[in-house]
């Protein structure tokens, strides 16, 4: 979203004129004062307001805007947050490949690229482990997102009553919701979370987890999924700071021992170098170093 309102461009016409309009309404005046009319987009550009007016009205016909019948101001349409939608997934899918290859070979474990679907985790992409002793892939494979750091990561940012509505319909879903081909599974898949690894057992718990991620900038595993396998995961941001996917890294937990914190912190710095490469703008700058 556009911080400013740009200077007007009087002599841009045609698709320019449109594209230009289109930064207004998503400035921050437009978007805190739920749109703006003709008269003050006319004002911004500069434009005769008949000009202005039947530019509106066309964008609007196509969706990209939206006009407010009690306020009659315009802002951005959900159409064109569905075309932004898109060219991110496909922009996050290119984007993910080199720096999945990176962070498995700089930490020599498998790396994960999940996202949410149907209310829980899919895992899109992966890169395995140089190591022959390694967890495996789970590409195509549902998981609860109740039961797994990536999950937790990617709920992180909803509001409450999302939460709450979602936590109802999927807070007891089994560990494994699709099936599960032969290969995807080195470890042992645990039915239910051992007593002293449960992190999630009702949505108050899950609230603190969330709490905690959002504190920490990643989430945990320990043996909650997988007998033998811990894990690290965190989120990647879109261009307007929502969550739109998390990176993971599992590994067995005799390779990695009393340094999952650290791995935790390098694949939060990884999921921030994906999520400025999806174009979230971030201030944080720092890259923690593997121990």
């Amino acid at each position: 979203m556009a911080d400013h309102i740009t200077a007007p461009r009087r002599n841009s016409s045609g698709l320019a004129r449109d594209v230009e309009i289109l930064e207004i309404l998503g400035s921050v005046e437009a978007v805190s004062g739920g749109g703006l009319g003709v008269s003050r987009v006319a004002q911004i550009t500069g434009r005769d307001k008949a000009v202005v007016s039947r530019s509106l009205a066309t964008l609007a016909d196509a969706g990209i805007v939206d006009r407010d019948e009690n306020t009659l101001a315009y802002r951005l349409g959900a159409r064109l947050y569905a075309l932004a939608a898109l060219t991110v997934e496909s922009t996050l899918t290119r984007e993910s490949q080199p720096i999945l290859r990176r962070v498995a070979q700089r930490a020599r474990e498998t790396t994960h690229l999940c996202v949410l679907r149907g209310g829980n985790v899919l895992t899109i992409a992966s890169e395995l482990s140089p190591h022959e002793f390694r967890t495996t892939g789970w590409e195509g494979i549902t998981t609860a997102a109740w039961r797994t750091p990536s999950g937790r990561v990617l709920l992180s940012d909803w509001d409450e009553d999302s939460l709450a509505r979602w936590y109802a319909e999927h807070g007891q879903d089994q560990a494994i919701v699709g099936p599960v081909p032969p290969h995807a599974a080195g470890f042992s898949v645990l039915p239910s979370p051992p007593p002293d690894r449960q992190v999630v057992a009702d949505l108050a718990s899950l609230r603190s987890e969330l709490e905690r991620i959002r504190t920490n900038g990643y989430a945990l595993l320990d043996e909650e999924l997988e007998l033998g396998v811990v894990g690290a995961s965190a989120p990647v941001r879109d261009f307007t700071g929502r969550i739109v996917a998390a990176l993971n890294v599992s590994a067995p937990k005799t390779r990695i021992g009393d340094r999952l914190e650290a791995l935790a912190r390098f694949v939060a710095s990884s999921a921030r170098d994906l999520s400025r490469a999806i174009g979230f703008e971030s201030s944080h700058s720092e890259r923690p170093q593997l121990p």
